[in-house]
């Protein structure tokens, strides 16, 4: 979760506040549960295995329930659509691979957003830490909100 601050303390050229990161999530105030994603996630002893860390694999992999820090129900035929989704990629990124990215995406329609607000995904892009090396190029955390988080709170 330190990721969601790097933007504060390794600032980038764009997005390096926190409040105009955050409040583009919540629409209204009654929806204000985010669920959280993360890759790639892995120990030292598996960080060879994962191979790409490309921007459009890591904005791709925060998409897949695999990847969330919450444990949904996540059924295809449902109605369940994310609201609104914030990504902050960490690592030298360059924005035309972003832009590149966030249109694949697009095409593919890997995101089901709602119907009655623009749908958006927001991206922050941040440096490494230069305390802490990765053996990764790119990694990312995502913060979304989506409809699925309400089977959770059922619970």
């Amino acid at each position: 979760m330190s990721v969601s601050t790097a933007t504060l303390r390794y600032p980038s050229y764009m997005n390096n506040d926190l409040i105009g990161l955050i409040s583009p999530l919540i629409p209204t105030p009654r929806l204000h549960f985010l669920m959280t994603g993360y890759t790639p996630l892995s120990s030292e002893q598996e960080a060879t295995s994962i191979r790409k860390t490309t921007v459009l694999d890591v904005m791709r992999r925060l998409l897949q329930p695999k990847n969330m820090m919450v444990s949904t129900a996540h059924d295809r035929n449902a109605q369940q659509r994310y609201i609104s989704i914030l990504n902050i990629i960490q690592g030298e990124v360059d924005p035309g691979q972003v832009h590149k990215s966030l249109q694949r995406i697009r095409e593919r329609k890997l995101a089901n957003f709602i119907t009655w607000s623009p749908a958006s995904i927001q991206v922050a892009l941040s440096r490494k830490s230069p305390y802490i090396q990765t053996p990764h190029r790119v990694s990312g955390l995502m913060l979304a909100n989506h409809t699925n988080i309400s089977s959770v709170l059922l619970q």
